[in-house]
């Protein structure tokens, strides 16, 4: 709780003044008590109608003053929880988009969008609590004690025995719910991680028809939430049964004490009857207080998970190498690279090395899992080398601010994910005052102009979250258009051009060469006829570059990329 707060700290001015406002209630409200003593002593025992009537209205008055007050302050307590957790929140997000590859790998999705939606929720419902009855209850029960001794003498005696039984009981069933809080947000985790799997792979499931599988594996964690739910339910159940007992037990005592000191003439019965609520008030601000503590343990695992978001350090750290003194433009060179992977046992990458110019297409073919798609993830910094070094106009990436090294950079990534919205707003990401010029020519460069005047509203059609309704080709054509928009220096494509036909294929890669003029573009591809123009070639295998050269330097040089050859294009061709 104390790094939540130390991030997101509450108003000074707001807390006082929510003080000040819950004093006055409790004052209005121990008044009371005193006040029908009073009407009992003085009015009811005298007959007296007019003392009855002026401590009446003296009463009602006090209520409404306590209502008003009351009103006010649950109000700003619920402004200033909602909008600390509304800066929550955005703390919260702004640290999860500053994560690097390697830290959103740490959290899962699932387990990020619980900590940011129901663990803070959680920790503005008891704030909200707190701000109220943690500030009111402890007022309550102290001014309820010294009018209670004022008032009641010995019979107040009882509360010395209560609330230390009333205080040990309901902190045992504290103690034994609060080790269920943190499994409960754990076992939640894992039910938002299945349901966002199962609405992610819905058409997988269907085309295996493994709804049925998919609902037993959601039924078991769900079961398992339950049960852990139960058994924590059950043991918070006792809470207020063991508060009834004691209150039930107290007020007997109470009242058997004070009639007998009433039959004996020590106390009025105005006296006893006062008191008697002034325990009541007592014993139900400890009960109160209870409560809250007993979302303590909840609340308490929430903002420990928000906590470690929020502590968290993104190993992706700035530098503060000026981009406009960079002494090369739209080169990229690796220099003795290895890179594994945060928990690998074994690098991915191991001694890669190779250097592109302005102008030049560099493409990267191998088998599948070799790490093609690795080297491209550390030209925009996704994640750094262990060892060896990735220059960008040859300055080491590390040196230079993330986000001037990524303005650099039209990146294209090889699962394709497009943002509710239309079509217009999606291109914009790469340009944020993107015009229909500009969408027009980026489009039109990426082969998507084509669909895209198909489309009822042209620009302006929507696209589905995750661009659902577009067909593979479509989205991979829209995340081309859309790193064209940007016009960057270095193009980096992973395996982009996979769902496209071998006619758009070529098209795209010849309305590329012909727009990039001084940048350089740098793919991934899985067919050798997408990298046949390229100026260089780089074969990986088992994480290193086995073979570099052009298309005809390869065929001789190369034995894997000349089987691959074979295999797609044909001896024959070959």
């Amino acid at each position: 709780m104390g790094t939540i707060l130390s991030k997101v700290k509450l108003k000074g001015r707001q807390i006082i003044l929510l003080s000040v406002l819950i004093l006055f209630a409790a004052v209005a409200e121990m008044m009371l008590p005193s006040l029908l003593a009073q009407m009992i002593n003085s009015g009811v025992a005298d007959s007296s109608r007019s003392t009855i009537f002026i401590l009446a209205a003296v009463m009602a008055g006090i209520t409404a003053f306590a209502c008003v007050v009351n009103f006010l302050s649950v109000r700003i307590a619920s402004r200033i929880s909602t909008d600390f957790a509304a800066r929550l929140r955005g703390q919260v997000f702004e640290k999860v988009q500053s994560f690097s590859a390697a830290e959103l790998d740490r959290f899962s999705t699932a387990s990020l969008v619980t900590r940011s939606t129901s663990d803070i929720t959680n920790v503005q419902t008891f704030l909200t609590m707190l701000l109220r009855i943690g500030i009111l209850a402890p007022m309550m029960a102290i001014a309820g004690l010294v009018f209670s001794a004022a008032t009641g003498g010995q019979v107040s005696s009882v509360l010395s025995i209560a609330i230390p039984v009333l205080l040990s009981g309901c902190g045992i069933v504290i103690l034994l719910a609060s080790r269920y809080s943190v499994k409960l947000r754990q076992k939640l985790d894992r039910i938002n991680q299945l349901f966002l799997e199962s609405l992610e792979g819905v058409r997988v499931i269907r085309a295996f028809n493994k709804q049925p599988a998919e609902q037993c594996r959601f039924g078991r964690a769900n079961a398992d939430y339950a049960a852990t739910a139960m058994t924590s339910g059950r043991i918070t159940s006792l809470l207020m049964p063991v508060i009834n007992v004691i209150f039930g037990v107290t007020t007997a005592a109470v009242l058997g004490l004070g009639a007998h000191y009433v039959e004996t003439g020590a106390m009025e019965v105005g006296s006893l009857v006062a008191n008697s609520q002034y325990i009541s008030m007592v014993l139900m601000s400890v009960m109160m207080l209870a409560l809250v503590i007993m979302m303590f343990p909840t609340a308490y695992a929430c903002s420990k998970r928000i906590a470690e978001v929020l502590k968290t350090e993104t190993g992706i750290r700035n530098g503060a190498f000026p981009l406009a003194e960079r002494p090369l433009r739209a080169t990229v060179e690796f220099r003795h690279v290895t890179f594994a992977y945060p928990g690998a046992q074994e690098p991915i990458l191991k001694d890669i090395s190779f250097e592109t110019h302005p102008g030049e297409i560099t493409a990267i073919i191998g088998g599948t899992g070799r790490g093609k798609s690795s080297i491209l993830k550390l030209i925009p910094r996704l994640y750094d080398p262990l060892f060896g070094e990735v220059l960008i106009d040859g300055i080491n990436a590390r040196e230079y601010a993330v986000s001037e090294l990524r303005s650099l950079i039209g990146y294209v990534p090889q699962k394709n994910i497009l943002f509710s919205g239309d079509i217009a707003s999606n291109l914009n990401f790469g340009k944020a005052d993107g015009t229909q010029l500009d969408w027009q020519e980026a489009a039109g460069i990426a082969c998507a102009e084509e669909f895209i005047l198909k489309k009822e509203k042209k620009y302006h059609d929507i696209i589905a979250q995750g661009g659902t309704n577009l067909s593979g080709g479509q989205r991979q054509r829209m995340a081309i258009a859309r790193a064209i928009m940007k016009k960057p220096e270095i193009y980096v494509f992973d395996d982009s051009f996979s769902a496209l036909d071998m006619k758009t294929d070529q098209t795209l890669r010849r309305n590329l060469k012909a727009s990039m003029e001084e940048s350089t573009i740098i793919m991934v591809a899985q067919r050798i006829s997408t990298v046949l123009d390229a100026d260089r070639i780089l074969v990986v295998d088992d994480g290193r570059i086995i073979g570099q050269g052009t298309h005809k330097e390869l065929l001789n040089t190369c034995p894997l990329y000349r089987e691959i050859a074979e295999i797609q294009l044909g001896k024959e061709i070959v």
